[in-house]
């Protein structure tokens, strides 16, 4: 298939789309129902950018599957986009739930609870001190709030095409002549994104140096690898130079593991032994339960409690009302302890590699332009032939209404992937099984594309 035929692509997507649509009466009734309550007929807005002409509404879930309620059995590689990497209602989180749900669920108090839970994150990260919010992003502005009051600078830095849920700052591109602006789909960004971020391209140590020279820069705000636009590993001595340089001009790392625990127990930062100033985890860390963490080096906490003001240590855009709740510890606890384990990732990460191996073996065997790459156990293709090194490259590399159909094509035959781009993520509980039938129905895609 050296080129692809559009009108043979408009013309699958359309039969596809009405298959969707004819076997899905409940769920397109439901979804009818909700228009008159929801905006769009769902609860978050981007939930429309499923493939199909309305979301399929689920039934149940339970480790590596769930049923939609008309009955549909599906593959779910979606996984809440890493929020439920633990499988669905794992036992040892359900459990845990269940019975602190009886002994309170909130209170503005401390759990012993929360105190395993640090110390358990301080083996596998290596970071001495820990804090708690409800969601990575909340995890993530508390960070940048503290490297602001540490380093009294304004700045942050981040990769052009980065992912750190919905931080402000974040919400920034570059442009082609070189400047910066607000990211495309950015709903009522409060400044200009330039006027609190500066943007560069990942793996170019060139351009990060220029962009920290400035002296303004609080912190770095860095995936470890590039996961929302298509996989981009860092090229080899890049982090090293990211933590030279951030050091060199007196900036704060921070390392958002979010996406990237797919590398294993202790994320990227174990894998490949990076040193952040801090570090946040959140999604999957509670089994699906909203939870997060935030940790820091002893130095960072030094500085922390030097501009700590018992008075006014509640007033600092700092923490919630929930966060760090005992609903919240007890799910951490459990799912740290006996769901997201390292015996879990020597099962997790073999069934990625099989997947990668198996949309790999339809790629050589079409001779497609595309490519596919991995990420402890998270795989990805995309729709160009070569890896890409920086954002960029992986953005354009997109390609949306193909992107539509194939995921679209999925659903029809029970895979669900993550509706942003081509992401498949194995749980503990995915099997050889889940993944060989993925390979079948990639192929089979490919083949009526080639016609």
């Amino acid at each position: 298939m050296p080129t692809l035929d559009r009108t043979r692509l408009k013309s699958l997507t359309e039969r596809e789309q009405k298959r969707f649509v004819d076997e899905r009466p409940k769920s397109k009734a439901i979804y009818e129902r909700g228009k008159k309550s929801l905006l769009s007929g769902v609860p978050m807005n981007w939930m429309v950018k499923w493939a199909g002409a309305f979301p399929p509404v689920v039934r149940e879930a339970q480790g590596a599957h769930f049923y939609d309620v008309d009955g549909h059995r599906y593959v779910d590689f979606c996984l809440g986009d890493t929020g439920a990497m633990t499988g669905h209602s794992p036992f040892a989180t359900v459990k845990a739930i269940e019975e602190q749900v009886k002994r309170g669920i909130t209170l503005m108090l401390p759990s012993e609870d929360a105190v395993f839970v640090a110390e358990e994150l301080q083996q596998r990260f290596g970071l001495t001190y820990w804090q708690f919010a409800l969601t990575a992003t909340d995890a993530n502005r508390f960070s940048i709030r503290l490297a602001r009051q540490i380093t009294g600078r304004a700045k942050i830095l981040v990769f052009n095409w980065c992912y750190h849920g919905t931080v402000d700052e974040t919400f920034i591109t570059l442009h082609p002549d070189g400047t910066s602006g607000a990211r495309r789909g950015n709903i009522g960004p409060p400044v200009d994104p330039s006027v609190t971020t500066r943007v560069v391209e990942f793996n170019d140590a060139a351009a990060l140096e220029q962009a920290l020279a400035h002296g303004d820069v609080a912190c770095v705000l860095a995936e470890p690898a590039l996961t929302n636009v298509g996989i981009v590993h860092p090229i080899p001595g890049y982090h090293q130079a990211l933590r030279e340089l951030t050091r060199k001009y007196g900036t704060l790392l921070i390392i958002d593991e979010t996406h990237t625990i797919c590398a294993g127990p202790g994320g990227y930062t174990r894998a490949e032994n990076l040193d952040p100033d801090f570090l946040v985890f959140g999604k999957p860390i509670a089994g699906g339960v909203p939870g997060a963490a935030y940790g820091f080096t002893q130095k960072v906490a030094d500085m922390i409690l030097d501009r700590h003001s018992l008075e006014d240590c509640d007033t600092g855009g700092i923490g919630g009302t929930l966060a760090g709740n005992a609903l919240s510890l007890a799910a951490m606890r459990a799912t740290l302890a006996k769901v997201l384990t390292k015996e879990a990732f020597e099962r997790m990460i073999p069934m990625a590699e099989r997947w990668t191996a198996g949309v790999q073996k339809v790629i050589q065997d079409f001779g497609l332009p595309w490519h596919v790459t991995r990420l402890g156990c998270r795989a990805e293709y995309l729709f160009s032939p070569n890896q890409p090194k920086n954002g960029t490259e992986a953005h354009d590399a997109m390609d949306f209404e193909l992107e539509r159909f194939m995921h679209l094509y999925a659903m029809n035959r029970g895979i669900l992937l993550t509706p942003f781009h081509n992401m498949a993520l194995m749980s503990p509980a995915t099997t050889p099984d889940d993944v060989d039938y993925h390979s079948k129905v990639f192929r089979q895609a490919v083949r009526e594309l080639a016609g």
